[in-house]
């Protein structure tokens, strides 16, 4: 099945400052999508952009909805939320107006933005790996063909 993801999730969250969020979670979720799904394309916004903090304002804003495309153009949108995060939020309604898959990983199953724009919600990466394993993941991607 060749499918589009686009790994959305926290990066500055609710930091006020230029930091960020560990970002290890991409490595692991590209990982995982690429054994799983080797004939797949994965895009990641930090990846492509890992200085974006630094931008000036011109180039961060374009690059801003030129995410916001991206990840309405993606079959499946793969949202890590640890915590609130404003962009990924974005992100996802975006990808649900297009009818996109959109999947969570979160503890947050009754915060509303995660509750009513995911197809599916994963409580942690381990629980998102276990439906990738058993194909359950596929199964939703499929479902929404």
């Amino acid at each position: 099945m060749s499918v589009s993801f686009f790994i959305a999730g926290i990066i500055q969250g609710s930091i006020a400052d230029k930091g960020i969020h560990n970002q290890d979670y991409r490595v692991e979720l590209r990982t995982l999508l690429k054994k799983h799904f080797p004939e797949g394309k994965v895009y990641c916004p930090f990846d492509n952009h890992p200085n974006s903090l630094n931008y000036g304002t011109k180039k961060s804003k374009s690059v801003f909805f030129d995410l916001m495309c991206r990840a309405a153009e993606a079959d499946v949108l793969i949202a890590f939320l640890p915590e609130a995060s404003m962009g990924t939020a974005i992100e996802m309604w975006e990808a649900y107006h297009k009818k996109k898959v959109v999947i969570s990983i979160s503890p947050l199953k009754d915060n509303w933005a995660v509750k009513f724009l995911s197809t599916a919600v994963f409580n942690d990466i381990l629980a998102f790996e276990r439906s990738i394993e058993s194909g359950e993941l596929r199964k939703i991607i499929e479902s929404t063909r």
